[in-house]
């Protein structure tokens, strides 16, 4: 089977008027009867044989009327001269565009699959091309720095730190969601789902992402697992491709506490915040709203573990093992969550409870 990346296409073609002129020669006809026969200015003929003009449809019938030469071959010569001209000049644009390339952590896409392996630059600068589904530097520019396309990306990435990997880790994320199937979305199916996801938490099984994946994609929301990028560590990211919401998680620490506190971080945003809100967790980019942040976060501790029940295993201090088993049990969480909470409010160090934490490998 031919594909794009293996036909064949040649260095050169020649214009259509080299043929058209040996034909004439052939014929002992000269331009000047020639135009007359084909009702064509001398002037046009004389600029397609020297391939200043194309030769247009309605040329090449009159050409075959006169040449007995079927349209259609002088419509394929200059289709094939104008696709050999466009290649040529397409080959000088990936040559410019080497240093734009050398941006992105190339060996580190290959390496998960994203891109094929090559130390070629020029082949660097194709592949990119086709992952990002653009035709230049500029234009990638124009949709990842300028916002020209805002319906659907509207943030911009140009103050952000790393903005290459950060694209590079998003697009991904979008393959991803393309190669995935699901229902269309409903904001109340995703409420309704809420306590199944929260008990898929608290059980965390080995086959847990499979399981919040199912139950997400019936509620209309798609997510995904796309493992870091140099540069681009994010924990996670929700946005809209047309009618469906992608969460797209990195498990950037691996560990389930972390993992759920950032899934429902940006759950929230769905439900809170609806299709305009990108957001895109641990860096800074144009179009953060701090406010939105909070609000998400609100959620996210809401469902995971509310202050109000931290409240409570806080006042039955201290604590053992089996007093943060049973609250866990009790509210319908993982003793993971409760224990990743008190760490990060540094009321107890991060060497007491680790082996509550449970870590998360995935396949991305």
């Amino acid at each position: 089977m031919t594909t794009k990346q293996n036909q064949y296409y040649p260095e050169s073609v020649s214009h259509p008027g080299q043929s058209l002129s040996q034909k004439l020669e052939e014929m002992g006809m000269g331009k000047k009867e020639f135009a007359v026969r084909t009702d064509k200015p001398e002037k046009t003929i004389s600029e397609v044989i020297s391939g200043q003009s194309s030769i247009t449809s309605e040329m090449a019938v009159k050409f075959e009327d006169v040449l007995k030469i079927p349209a259609s071959f002088w419509l394929k010569r200059q289709q094939d001269y104008d696709e050999a001209k466009a290649r040529m000049a397409r080959e000088d644009i990936v040559k410019n565009a080497s240093p734009w390339a050398l941006l992105f952590p190339y060996a580190k896409m290959a390496a998960m699959g994203w891109v094929p392996k090559t130390r070629i630059v020029e082949e660097k600068v194709k592949a990119l091309f086709s992952f990002f589904q653009v035709s230049t530097p500029e234009a990638w520019e124009k949709y990842y720095f300028e916002r020209a396309l805002l319906v659907e990306f509207r943030v911009s990435l140009a103050h952000s730190n790393k903005p290459y990997a950060v694209a590079a880790w998003l697009r991904r994320g979008e393959v991803q969601a393309h190669e995935m199937s699901s229902n269309e979305f409903s904001s109340k199916k995703l409420k309704e789902s809420l306590p199944r996801i929260k008990e898929v938490m608290a059980g965390h099984p080995p086959d847990f992402f499979n399981q919040l994946q199912h139950i997400c994609q019936k509620a209309g929301v798609k997510v995904v697992y796309t493992p870091c990028l140099p540069g681009a560590p994010i924990h996670g990211s929700t946005r809209w491709i047309g009618d469906t919401p992608l969460i797209q998680l990195s498990a950037r620490y691996k560990t389930n506490d972390k993992f759920w506190f950032t899934f429902f971080h940006e759950l929230g945003h769905i439900l809170l915040h609806g299709k305009k809100y990108i957001s895109i967790e641990n860096i800074s980019y144009e179009g953060l709203d701090i406010e939105k942040e909070k609000e998400a976060d609100d959620f996210a501790i809401s469902w995971t573990f509310s202050e109000k029940e931290e409240e409570e295993v806080l006042r039955n201090r201290p604590l053992t093992s089996r007093d943060i088993v049973q609250f866990a049990k009790k509210f319908g969480t993982h003793p993971a969550i409760i224990i990743g909470r008190f760490q990060h409010k540094k009321l107890i160090p991060y060497n007491k409870g680790r082996g509550f934490i449970a870590a998360i490998e995935l396949d991305g």
